[in-house]
């Protein structure tokens, strides 16, 4: 269905299907410049689309799948986003990739009440469709990509923390499955994110994320921070697991073994990248920055892979969401 329109008239779509009780939300593409989240809900939505209606997955659940909320990012990205691509070319990649900035940025600008003002056409179209349920979210998923990292890294809800042993248990095992090793980072509460364990880690929040550029003397960025899709859910009354997918579109050897900030081996990571840029905005073939980058043991996560792990994380957070003892006892909304 037609949710709305982008700020450039293009369609914002939607899909429902199934009958359940308790409704799951997915949405890709809050970032446009991080692809395999939509590659993975558009195979969703064409898979639930033709199974029978007496399926259990749906009859369990009502699926509210939004695949790309950001189609006018989608279209900037092109030069470098292959829609059949099994892995994605660091070239061009660092010369095409374009990302909002705070204030433009999807995943952060959802209306702070049903009659604020001022959202982009592309929130206020998720956020009156979510609002339109009649069910209770037992589970909100929105799918990211991260430029670089040492591998998959997994973001949940805080308020679900002490009771996510079997979802991070199910995906601690695909990752080893795969080959991958788990992205690691301490950031001791910057922007939200805290620290888990090895691979897992709190998602961030808009006021973590306002406090952050406040703390820096930023108060104008620190505004533009509005609630994310997942206090959006959250926000309907229900103690909604809400989890974020950090998928690498490349994987950076070495980076993890010192647990950071500062991680010497991603510092000196960011300084090759940085040379790259610069070497393609002097007219640097990408293929030659790609070879390069090879070369040093940069490589491309393949699509697959990512469209596995990224599944894994959604079933088992849904099979979480029914385990003895959940949802948690407190918590409630944010």
């Amino acid at each position: 269905m037609r949710l709305g329109e982008s700020g450039e008239g293009r369609p914002i779509g939607g899909f429902r299907f199934g009958t359940g009780r308790e409704a799951v939300s997915l949405i890709g593409g809050c970032h446009a410049d991080e692809p395999v989240g939509p590659r993975l809900l558009r195979r969703l939505a064409g898979y639930l689309e033709g199974i029978e209606t007496d399926d259990p997955m749906l009859t369990r659940y009502q699926w509210w799948i939004i695949p790309h909320i950001n189609p006018d990012g989608e279209v900037r990205n092109a030069t470098w986003q292959d829609p059949d691509a099994t892995a994605y070319d660091l070239g061009r990649y660092l010369q095409g990739a374009v990302r909002e900035l705070p204030g433009d940025d999807i995943e952060f600008g959802f209306p702070r009440h049903r009659a604020d003002p001022g959202a982009r056409p592309e929130n206020r179209a998720a956020y009156d469709w979510w609002h339109s349920c009649d069910r209770p979210f037992v589970l909100h998923a929105s799918l990211h990509s991260t430029g670089f990292a040492a591998g998959p890294f997994f973001l949940i809800d805080r308020a679900w923390e002490h009771c996510c042993e079997e979802l991070k248990a199910a995906c601690r095992a695909r990752v080893a499955e795969l080959g991958y090793l788990l992205h690691d980072v301490e950031r001791r509460g910057e922007k939200g994110f805290f620290r888990f364990e090895r691979g897992f880690a709190s998602r961030p929040d808009s006021e973590s994320m306002a406090a952050h550029f406040e703390g820096l003397g930023d108060p104008e960025t620190a505004s533009r921070f509005w609630p994310s899709s997942m206090e959006t859910v959250r926000s309907r009354g229900y103690d909604t697991l809400t989890i974020v997918s950090e998928m690498p579109l490349f994987i950076l050897p070495g980076v993890g073994e010192k647990l950071g900030p500062p991680d010497p081996v991603m510092e000196r990571w960011r300084s090759k990248l940085a040379g790259w840029r610069a070497e393609l905005s002097a007219g640097c073939c990408p293929g030659a920055v790609t070879r390069a980058a090879a070369a040093q043991g940069l490589f491309a996560m393949p699509v697959g892979d990512q469209l596995v792990l990224q599944w894994t994380f959604i079933a088992a957070a849904l099979r979480q969401t029914g385990a003895p003892g959940c949802p948690p006892s407190e918590g409630g909304t944010t």
